[in-house]
């Protein structure tokens, strides 16, 4: 896994870039590390851990067999992903065009075609409205009041109430706009701009649902293991959804 130096990361809890700051980290019992080069992430991997990274440019690829490049930026547009870069590619979310730009991309938007994998074309376009969880939509998200350094006055599973600080950027209060769990907030002393996401109030208030991956992660994922089932020759589906059969 690659990773910029400073990863901006809600979701810490469930996030491998974690790794990045600390060393290690751990997701629902699988271990990430921070690895420098080719040769300690192969290490990694034989070890059954995650390699992560700092490699914002992927440049690692040209050092490792790699069959699979899965794009997982979510920048929402292109950053310079080709087909070439690997035998399989595939892309989540828009900014990409399967059998163009990538291989397959995989729908990120929340609703009925989540996690599904288009082949020909492209994911729906971004809308800037985040989807609803238990009912609530823009509302859930923490965004800066400013620009500047954010510092944390709540941390990740604390129930919030409606109206309560959760942290500040540059001396401003950001504010919970819902009662909740807070599910997700960037690292403290993170570099922001005005109106970025800095955190996440989830109105379920479930406190397991803060460290464990979420419903949308799984679809995403599901559809990447689907594109790369299909195109490194893995089990094939027809248009109906069953196994046509095929190799392993």
């Amino acid at each position: 896994m690659t990773e910029i130096p400073q990863p901006a990361v809600v979701r810490r809890t469930v996030a491998f870039a974690e790794a990045v700051y600390e060393g290690r980290t751990e997701v629902e019992g699988l271990e990430g590390i921070l690895v420098q080069g080719a040769r300690e992430a192969l290490a990694a991997i034989e070890a059954g851990r995650i390699p992560v990274v700092v490699d914002p440019t992927a440049e690692i690829r040209h050092e490792l067999p790699l069959n699979l490049l899965v794009d997982a930026i979510l920048a929402k547009r292109n950053l310079g992903t080709t087909r070439d870069h690997a035998p399989a590619v595939v892309a989540l979310g828009p900014g990409f065009v399967a059998g163009r730009d990538v291989h397959a991309v995989v729908e990120t938007m929340r609703g009925h075609t989540l996690g599904r994998v288009i082949y020909q074309g492209e994911a729906l376009p971004n809308t800037g409205v985040p989807g609803e969880v238990g009912g609530k939509g823009a509302e859930r998200v923490l965004r800066a009041p400013a620009a500047g350094r954010f510092a944390a006055r709540r941390r990740i599973g604390d129930r919030g109430a409606e109206g309560e600080v959760v942290g500040t950027v540059a001396g401003q209060p950001v504010v919970s706009a819902i009662d909740g769990i807070l599910r997700g907030l960037v690292r403290e002393g993170l570099e922001v701009t005005e109106g970025f996401k800095v955190g996440d109030v989830d109105p379920r208030a479930c406190r397991e649902h803060c460290f464990t991956v979420s419903d949308k992660a799984l679809a995403v994922a599901g559809g990447v293991l689907e594109a790369a089932c299909f195109l490194l020759g893995g089990v094939r589906f027809g248009a109906d959804g069953h196994d046509g059969g095929g190799g392993s």
